[in-house]
């Protein structure tokens, strides 16, 4: 029954193809009994200048011959089938275990193709509209990448390494670089192609189409001069894609006429996706899917998904907890963090995360982090604990408080998520507290850290970052699927640490009549806090919202042929919702927006529409900031507090807002 509120994914993100995936294949018959052929195109080449009989020697000599012809008629048709034939004649010879003088083959095939699509004294019979054009792109991709894989297992396929090849009576000194790449050098590790490899887990695939070939790059170590180092996955893996650029000789390069220079430059697709060749614009092959489908198969991020550890063993030390981002941190982008519902984990953002940075222009503002927390513990102690970690991250990134961007944070949060998320964002002033006692904190008889944990936990006030806030299929007046049965199995099944419990008896000991019945502190376990009884959630729908942030909704409505026998069991549902959160509970009053998505609960945060209101929201906050090119909200100092809230931040104890200068923003 307590599946009712996961929202876990699977765990099996991408597979291994029997061949690698090669447009070229059917083409020129690569995968054949009678071996690799070029196309009739290029027979009609070979046929036209009677070099069609030749096929039958030793690929080099065929492909000396037939330089020879393209050397006294250099046409966009003689340079193809160079390129086409260099390529066949390479897998020939890597077929028979002749690497080396396969790799020089491909490398030929390479330039022929680089050529035949770039060189400006072809660009007038160049003909974008020809099947040929494309042609010669998969022989550059697909001959490139036969290249590389050589490099790799040679161990030579990392920045900084050089590789001499030999292209028939041309020699090519190439240098490999990174270019444009939020990742430094020093993180290139392990190599895997993208062609390898079949997404399984994500439903749609981000693939671009141009020159290059899409890799998987395994980080290498640990950068210790990266603040941001403590939230990265160790040993996560990204995308990049190779290009090699061949640059023209000149004078002063000190090269022979023979003997060329060339660069095989290492693009993030997430930074670009285009570069510049003799003037013109090359868009770039590119992959953002199967390099995020591999790293959730990696086991550095399977030990991150620790949904039922944290549900069950919510204290136990073996539960990992806190922010984590899949990319480089950017101080000009604005941050969106994403937190997971009860029984879940970052894992359930992915479709979502692979949806939204495909889009270029959200790609461009923002950059996305998820928080793992343990979901058995009640959404208040979550909460406090995102509080701390958005605290500490701002003192470890931005101390001096000069990146705007941090201060213009979104927060989007699914199910119990949603409530972790809300609370981020009201002033609860004394009415937390209240729920536990009529008397005041300062009067309770306890130890310092025990008052100190009391104060973070049942005092909040509206974080000064965060600009939006995105519920899913939240419950702000709880769910009927807590109820005495789901609540009495969560008690027997979740397993709370026994220094929490015998606090909590010490505090009732040492203050007889101190705090009222079915206090919050009473509360034991995250089914408990979402029970509808639980007086905590009306008193933070009736919180004073922050009035800088705004506020978006997206609630499930299942049709009613879709509605199953959970709705009887969820009493005063009324039949209304998804399943597992009422309508009535999922609506928020004076939302700037809500939209309703016919999707189950578990499903809700992954349904396309749901991504498309997300993605409309982004949109309209980027929108905003045009529209204000001073920036984000300014900063007020202590005394320039606007009065509505400066009397209930008064009341609170310093332990919760931190130094007394503080800046709260308007």
């Amino acid at each position: 029954m307590l599946a009712l509120f996961g929202g876990c994914a699977s765990s099996n993100y991408v597979s291994v193809r029997g061949a690698p995936r090669n447009p070229l294949a059917q083409s020129l018959s690569l995968t054949s009994w009678s071996g690799p052929q070029p196309s009739e195109r290029t027979m009609q080449w070979l046929r036209s200048y009677g070099l069609a009989d030749d096929l039958a020697l030793d690929p080099r000599q065929l492909q000396s011959k037939a330089q020879q012809i393209a050397d006294k008629e250099p046409t966009t048709d003689s340079l193809y089938a160079l390129a086409e034939l260099a390529y066949v004649g390479g897998t020939k010879l890597q077929a028979k275990h002749k690497t080396h003088e396969a790799l020089n083959l491909y490398g030929a095939a390479v330039a022929q193709a680089y050529l035949y699509l770039v060189d400006p004294r072809f660009a007038g019979a160049r003909n974008a509209f020809d099947p040929q054009f494309r042609a010669a792109c998969e022989v550059y991709n697909s001959a490139l990448e036969a290249a590389l894989r050589v490099a790799r297992d040679e161990g030579t396929l990392h920045p900084g390494a050089n590789k001499s090849i030999q292209c028939g009576d041309q020699e090519w000194d190439i240098t490999i670089t990174v270019r444009d790449s939020r990742w430094p050098a020093e993180d290139f590790g392990k190599v895997e192609f993208v062609s390898d490899f079949e997404v399984k887990g994500l439903a749609n695939h981000y693939h671009t189409y141009g020159l290059g070939v899409p890799l998987v790059v395994v980080r290498k170590g640990q950068s210790r001069n990266d603040p941001a180092e403590p939230y990265y996955a160790p040993g996560w893996a990204y995308g990049m894609t190779a290009f090699l650029r061949l640059e023209p000789d000149s004078p002063a390069s000190g090269l022979t006429p023979k003997r060329h220079r060339g660069v095989l430059e290492l693009y993030d697709p997430t930074v670009t996706s285009e570069t510049v060749v003799c003037g013109q614009r090359v868009p770039l092959e590119t992959d953002l899917s199967t390099p995020l489908a591999y790293a959730l198969d990696l086991p550095c991020f399977k030990d991150i998904d620790q949904s039922t550890l944290g549900l069950l063993r919510p204290d136990a030390k073996e539960v990992r907890k806190g922010l984590y981002m899949l990319e480089p941190y950017q101080s000009n982008k604005i941050p969106v963090l994403m937190i997971h519902g009860l029984w879940s984990s970052p894992l359930t953002w992915m479709e979502m995360f692979n949806d939204l940075r495909a889009q270029p222009e959200l790609r461009a503002n923002y950059q996305f982090w998820f928080f793992q927390y343990p979901t058995g513990q009640p959404f208040w102690q979550s909460a406090t604990e995102l509080r701390q970690t958005l605290a500490e991250l701002h003192n470890r990134l931005d101390p001096r408080h000069q990146s705007p961007a941090l201060d213009q944070m979104v927060l989007v949060g699914h199910s119990m998520g949603g409530l972790v998320a809300w609370l981020q964002t009201v002033d609860s002033g004394e009415d937390f507290w209240r729920l536990n006692s009529d008397r005041p904190l300062e009067l309770v008889k306890a130890e310092a850290p025990v008052k100190d944990d009391l104060a973070n936990t049942f005092y909040f006030r509206p974080s000064m970052s965060v600009r939006r806030l995105i519920t899913i299929g939240t419950p702000h007046l709880g769910s009927g699927a807590s109820n005495d049965a789901t609540q009495w199995l969560g008690r027997n099944l979740i397993s709370l640490s026994k220094s929490i419990a015998l606090s909590e008896k010490r505090l009732q000991r040492d203050n007889p009549g101190y705090f009222r019945p079915g206090a919050l502190i009473d509360t034991t376990t995250s089914i408990d806090s979402l029970s509808p009884r639980n007086p905590i959630l009306p008193t933070m729908l009736h919180s004073p919202r922050a009035p800088w942030i705004s506020f978006h909704n997206i609630v499930g409505e299942l049709p009613k042929d879709h509605r199953d026998i959970w709705y009887r069991l969820s009493p005063g549902d009324g039949g209304e919702g998804d399943g597992v959160v009422s309508l009535a509970s999922a609506r928020m009053d004076n939302a700037n927006s809500e939209y309703i998505v016919p999707a189950e609960h578990a499903d809700l945060h992954r349904h396309p529409l749901s991504v498309l209101e997300v993605r409309r929201v982004l949109m309209e906050e980027i929108a905003e900031l045009r529209q204000n090119p001073a920036g984000p909200p300014r900063i007020l100092q202590a005394s320039q507090i606007p009065a509505a809230i400066a009397p209930r931040i008064g009341a609170m104890p310093a332990q919760y807002y931190g130094a007394p200068s503080a800046p709260v923003r308007q």
